[in-house]
This record gives structure tokens, sequence and C-alpha cells, in this order.
């Protein structure tokens, strides 16, 4: 099993008394990861809320009933709790009247749960986020060497916890988890009238990885109206399949503050839309692949270090660029993220002397472990 360093975290909190709920991708490991600590700390209630005959069992649900359904059992975990109706009462009423009784929840889509659960669990819960796995975690479950070995199959078939201990064909399983899974959450989503029109739409952000996208050209390239694809896009957000980077603009009259970056959580799927899994050496898109995969893997490791501060990319409309902008405690930041080893990135001296950056550095498959690993 490959260690998951928000583990950590859960074990911290477990006797916290507060519900502890873990959202992400489909497939990220999340499941797993909860009923492996359920498992270490002795028995529990699993409650599957993809099989409908749990969804009806739950249907109103009240004090009295949960009190038969959960029985003795003291932790009782609930997987993809987003298929619940009414989950965030139900895990009020849990959490308030089922004295000495622990709850785990997890979801795989923030379309649903996140307004179920945040109003009624308010001051009630601790939140954790599982991406796929990110370099840290597979440089500790392989080791350094052979982590190093695997990083440009890995920029190709991403880093989902099945893709990288299976033993099929990646090409296969990537494929089924770009066809299966992710969509599943949205397609059943009632914001979603026009499922070929997502397919569409993802094929299009999928060529445009490290550009930024205009929301208007994509309107007038799918023929649909502006609001549908933000909409759209929005939509694929909370579903995990896409996150965005907002440009950094302090007002100076040449910088772009409009517009915005659309990456992909795993690289995989997004080789997966495309249908391109030749090796990167073979790829005119290996630019755009790194980006994807620094980019992912930066939001992955701040995200599994509490890192607080605020990301962005900045460009002027001279096409000056910079890939990357952190900012935290006032200080920023600045990265280009190159795939040619001996690569040299020149940093706008506009940027520079107005910016004045604490650090500005190049990423390259040399050195890109400086700020993924802790």
């Amino acid at each position: 099993m490959i260690e998951r360093v928000i583990k950590s975290s859960l074990l911290a909190q477990w006797d916290s008394g507060k519900v502890l709920i873990v959202t992400g991708p489909r497939q990220a490991g999340k499941t797993t990861l909860l009923r492996n600590i359920c498992d270490e700390k002795g028995p529990y209630l699993f409650i599957n809320g993809d099989d409908p005959e749990v969804k009806a069992l739950f249907d109103q649900a009240g004090e009295n009933k949960l009190r038969q359904i959960i029985g003795k059992y003291t932790t009782v975990f609930i997987d993809e709790a987003q298929r619940i109706p009414d989950i965030g009462i139900i895990a009020k009423i849990i959490h308030d009247r089922l004295d000495n009784v622990r709850l785990i929840i997890s979801g795989s889509s923030a379309l649903e749960i996140s307004s179920a659960i945040n109003e009624p669990l308010t001051g009630r819960k601790w939140e954790y986020f599982l991406y796929p796995v990110s370099w840290q975690e597979l440089v500790d479950y392989l080791g350094y060497p052979d982590a190093r070995k695997q990083l440009e199959q890995r920029i190709i078939f991403g880093m989902y916890p099945e893709i990288i201990v299976g033993n099929n064909d990646p090409q296969m399983l990537i494929k089924s988890l770009a066809g299966s899974y992710l969509y599943k959450d949205l397609l059943q989503y009632e914001g979603i009238r026009k499922p070929e029109l997502l397919d569409k739409l993802l094929v299009a952000l999928a060529l445009q990885i490290g550009s930024e996208v205009n929301y208007n050209e994509l309107s007038s390239l799918l023929r649909v109206d502006r609001n549908t694809i933000e909409r759209y896009i929005d939509l694929l957000e909370k579903a995990f399949v896409v996150f965005r980077l907002s440009p950094l603009s302090r007002n100076l009259r040449n910088e772009l503050n409009t517009g915005r970056k659309i990456y992909f959580f795993d690289n995989g799927i997004r080789n997966a839309l495309i249908g391109d899994f030749k090796a990167i050496d073979a790829r005119t898109d290996k630019g755009a692949l790194w980006e994807n995969f620094i980019m992912s893997e930066r939001l992955k490791r701040n995200a599994n270090t509490a890192w607080y501060g605020r990301s962005y990319f900045w460009r002027t409309y001279q096409q000056q660029e910079i890939d990357l902008i952190e900012e935290i405690d006032g200080e920023f930041h600045a990265f280009e993220f190159k795939w040619n080893r001996n690569a040299k990135a020149k940093f706008s001296k506009t940027f520079v002397d107005n910016y004045k950056p604490a650090k500005t550095i190049c990423i390259t498959p040399n050195n890109f472990e400086e700020i993924l690993l802790n």
C-alpha cells in the first residue's frame, strides 16, 4: 500500500470528537486509506453511499433509525457520502445525538457534498483533500532512485494509485479511469445537460494546457454561450478533473488581468482524453506536459504541507510571461518550467523591478525535487 501523507493528520484528529471528511477525485485512494486506518483502529461500520439499498435505508432517517443502523459500533465510515440524501443532517444527528460515535466521511464530488455538509457541520468537522499520489509519496513508496527512473512514465500515465501499482497495461487502466470514473458524478449532476459538450470541452482544454484559456474562443469553437462554458469548467473543477490558475495583476499598465490557465489534476487523464500516450521525447507537447506535471505536483506538495500562500501566473501584453508565481507573507517566488535539462530562464525585468521576488528559479528534470520534496 502506498503510504499517504495525510494519514498522519487524520490519525492526529482521530479522537478529536469531530467528523473527519476526506474529499478528492474518484480512485485517488480515499476508500483504501480510510479503511486501512479503520482496520488499524478496530471494529467499524462501513456504509457504501453508492449502494442503492443503502440510500433507501437512510431515506428520512431520524435519530432512532440511525441508532438502529449503527448499533453498537463506535466508528462509522460512510464512503461516497454525497450519494446519500440529506447527508449533512444525518451527519449532524450522529455527531450531536449519538454519544461516543466517531464519524468518517468520504466524497468524490464537491458538487454535492460541500453544499450538503458545510452548514449542518459548521464547527463540527475537519476536512482533508486526497489528491492522486504525490511525488513525495512515490519517492517514499519506491525509494528515490526507482522513483526517478519512473519520471517519464509518470508524466505520460499519471499518478493514480492503480496506475502506479497495477500490473496491467497502464494505457488500458488510465483509459478506464478517464472513461468510467471521472464523469460519474458530473453526468449524474443536473447541471450537465449536454454530455457530448463536456467531452468536446475536455478535449479542447487538454489541448491548451500551459496556455491562457479564452472563454470567448471556447464559446465560438464549441458553439455554445460563454456562460455555459464557464459553468461547465466550474463543474469540472468541483469534480476534481481540472484546476484554474489566475493571473497576478497589481495594476501595472501592461499586465494582463483577465483570463485563466487551466490544468489537469493528472497528466494521464489529460493524455487519455486526447488519445496520445507516445513517449515524451517523441511528442511536440512535451513542454506543456512538463508544466502540467509540475503544476499539479506543486499543488499537491503545498496542500500536503499546509502551505497557505496564493498562486498565480504572470503575463504582459508584450508576451512576457512567468509560469508560476507564489506569494506568501508578502514575498514573491517565481518559477519557470523547462523540459530541456540545460535550459536557463530569463525572468522579466519588468516583473523583477516591480515585485522584487525573493526567489527566481528555472525548474527542469535536473532540479524539480527542490520544490516537490519536503
